[in-house]
């Protein structure tokens, strides 16, 4: 059973006892959406948001971020960071708070963006629900693609100016990151560091809620109200410029791997090419509007334009890689 299916029994009560609305029907699948995606991304993002608070006062994030920065790692941090994003079994919104953390703690960006790329893309569960549909040879494409998409992402982004793109509120924290060594931080008692460490996640969680809500909701309607069909008729057309289409009409959709996957086997049976659905589950899953409106508070809009232009980009060649070979 899911960690988050108390979540999702509370959110059923209040749509079908309280509210009275038709299983089914477009408005009640729309609120379930809402107020089930809305109270587990808040909750992730308290919980995060104080386990950061935690770890920048224990940990010597200063030294840790120092020795990333400082050392030749060849590109092998940013794999790094992707396989962490791997594991991770995060949607496009659920994967911020960690973002909001590493960048808090003054993890380099590119690493970073990495993490935040790949989270959503990959996880365990999706991966084994590949391999059940689509066999392990396309499998591996997948996680390769996925992965590939990820590093290069994190890549290109590490050359932005973090000062000038990422939001005040994120630097300052990273500014006062405690390193809890060598005696200089005053021992305080244990009640007293957890309403510290509560009071940090709290006012950093506050700044976030809008956007999240603002996201949500329009992930809810579109959720709610596009038909699925709509998506095959659009996409069944194996010509070069479905792929791209397919990464454009997927953006404001909002769902995670294990929930798209099957739409994706659908969306093959109905006759569309297997990468222009690769990247439409990719795009549906990485590409979000509630996300840019969430990464909207953290960052510049000309950085959350160049991420989804970076992201877009190596997903569209992703799909014309993949249409190519098989």
């Amino acid at each position: 059973m899911s960690i988050f299916q108390p979540l999702q029994a509370f959110a059923d009560w209040v749509i079908y006892n309280l509210l009275s609305l038709e299983h089914g029907s477009k408005i009640a699948d729309a609120l379930n959406f809402f107020i089930y995606d809305s109270l587990k991304i808040l909750l992730l993002l308290l919980v995060i948001n104080y386990l950061m608070a935690m770890i920048r006062y224990y940990l010597p994030l200063e030294k840790i971020r120092d020795f990333l920065q400082k050392r030749k790692w060849y590109g092998l941090d940013y794999i790094l960071a992707a396989m962490f994003g791997a594991i991770t079994p995060f949607c496009s919104c659920s994967s911020i708070p960690l973002f909001v953390g590493f960048l808090g703690a003054g993890i380099p960006i590119g690493v970073t963006f990495t993490f935040l790329i790949t989270s959503p893309l990959i996880n365990e569960a999706a991966i084994a629900l590949f391999i059940g549909l689509f066999g392990f040879k396309l499998t591996i494409y997948y996680v390769l693609a996925a992965m590939t998409v990820g590093v290069i992402g994190g890549l290109v982004l590490s050359r932005i100016n973090v000062k000038k793109h990422i939001s005040p509120d994120i630097l300052e924290i990273s500014k006062h990151v405690r390193t809890g060594m060598g005696g200089a931080v005053v021992k305080q008692p244990k009640r007293e560091l957890m309403k510290l460490w509560w009071s940090e996640g709290l006012q950093l969680t506050k700044k976030l809620i809008p956007y999240v809500l603002i996201g949500i909701a329009i992930g809810a309607a579109i959720h709610g109200y596009v038909p699925q069909d709509f998506f095959e008729n659009t996409l069944s057309n194996g010509a070069w410029w479905t792929v791209p289409i397919a990464t454009i009409v997927a953006v404001p959709l909002y769902s995670n791997a294990v929930g798209v996957i099957p739409i994706m086997q659908a969306l093959v049976i109905k006759g569309v090419p297997i990468g222009t659905a690769l990247v439409f589950m990719m795009a549906t899953v990485g590409l979000s509007l509630p996300e840019a409106l969430i990464l909207k508070k953290v960052m510049s809009l000309k950085l959350l334009a160049m991420y989804f232009g970076v992201v877009t980009t190596g997903i569209i060649i992703i799909g014309w890689i993949i249409n190519f070979l098989f």
